[in-house]
């Protein structure tokens, strides 16, 4: 077995027994028990990444059911929304990034991922030749990544130059 292999497991296990420990001396309900342990088993994140989104999906819909943090159900809700994204289904991915931004308006990454999705919209109108609704699109697509860079100014510097490019954002 490689020598990285066995570190990971040796870190995989030595985080799995402290997060046990702290959710035993921690005070949390039995809620916040049960939706850490999906996240602790990695069910979602193995599932996830071996493209079983179908299963991935399952487990955070189970996942957000005994999860009332705001701020820990806006990730399983953004995940959710990343999940549809691969699966071509724009429309139940931005419901879902919009469910997650209103528990945590600080996620760049969904306003980015909405405006990508904006973006491509934009693109597919005018393959079908419609320029005013790419127009719509292209300017919603700009909202959302000037949020995201307001909330990042660091990153996503290619939405940053297409806003430049296109005049929709002048940057001091």
């Amino acid at each position: 077995m490689p020598r990285s292999r066995i570190n990971g497991n040796f870190i995989d296990k030595t985080s799995s027994i402290v997060a046990n420990i702290l959710l035993r001396i921690i005070p949390t309900t039995s809620g916040e028990k049960r939706a850490f342990t999906y996240y602790r088993d990695g069910a979602i994140m193995l599932a996830q990444s071996e493209g079983n989104y179908a299963e991935a999906l399952q487990n955070y819909y189970e996942a957000t059911r005994p999860e009332i943090d705001p701020y820990d159900r806006s990730y399983i809700l953004y995940n959710i929304g990343l999940i549809h994204t691969s699966n071509g289904e724009h429309t139940k991915a931005l419901e879902y990034y919009f469910r997650a931004l209103e528990r945590n308006p600080f996620l760049p990454q969904a306003f980015n991922n909405m405006a990508v999705i904006c973006h491509y919209r934009g693109e597919q109108a005018i393959l079908q030749g419609d320029s005013e609704i790419a127009e719509a699109w292209f300017d919603q697509a700009a909202e959302y990544w000037k949020q995201a860079i307001a909330l990042t100014p660091g990153n996503y510097i290619e939405a940053h130059n297409w806003l430049k490019i296109t005049k929709r954002f002048e940057f001091e």
